[in-house]
C-alpha cells in the first residue's frame, strides 16, 4: 500500500532539520543542473547534425569534401549518393534516409529536447526559489538562536 504523503511546514522545523532539507534540495538542484547541461549538449549535437545534413547537396557529388568521422576528425571523400545520408538513431543503430527525412528527424529531435529543456528550466527555477526561501529561513532561525530568543516561533 502507498503511504499517504504528509505535508510539513518548513517554518516549524528546527535548524538541524532545515539544514538537512536544504542539503537535499541542493543535491536535487545540482542533479537537475547537470541534466540541463547534458540536454543542452545533446541539443547542440542534433543542431550540428541538422546543419551537416543541410550542407550535403547534389552538386557536391563530383567534389572532394571533408567527411566527419568524429567531432574533430575529418577525412577527404566523395559522395556517391548525395540524396541519401546515414543517420545515427541511437544505441549504435544507423538508418539510411533521404536528406529531407534526415533533416526532419534532427529537427524533431531538437524540438523535443527544447521542450524538455524548457520544462527542466522551470523546475530548476522553482527549486532555486525554494532554496532561497529555505536559506533565508535558516538564517533567521540561526540569528534568533544566537540572540538568545525563541527559534522564530511566536
Amino acid at each position: 500500500m502507498a503511504q499517504p504523503q504528509q505535508t510539513v511546514n518548513v517554518a516549524d522545523l528546527d535548524i538541524a532539520q532545515l539544514s538537512e532539507v536544504r542539503k537535499q534540495l541542493e543535491e536535487e538542484l545540482n542533479h537537475l543542473t547537470n541534466s540541463f547541461a547534458q540536454l543542452k549538449q545533446a541539443q547542440a549535437k542534433f543542431k550540428a547534425c541538422l546543419e551537416n545534413v543541410n550542407e550535403v547537396k547534389p552538386e557536391h557529388k563530383t567534389k572532394t569534401i571533408l567527411v566527419p568521422l568524429t567531432n574533430s576528425l575529418y577525412v577527404p571523400g566523395k559522395l556517391s549518393d548525395p540524396e541519401h545520408v546515414i543517420v545515427d538513431i541511437g544505441t549504435g543503430y544507423y538508418v539510411r534516409k533521404t536528406r529531407a527525412q534526415a533533416a526532419k528527424h534532427y529537427a524533431n529531435k531538437v524540438e523535443y529536447i527544447r521542450t524538455n529543456v524548457d520544462t527542466l528550466e522551470e523546475t530548476i527555477q522553482k527549486k532555486r526559489e525554494n532554496m532561497n526561501y529555505l536559506t533565508n529561513l535558516l538564517q533567521q532561525k540561526i540569528q534568533a538562536e544566537t540572540q538568545g530568543g525563541p527559534t522564530g516561533r511566536s
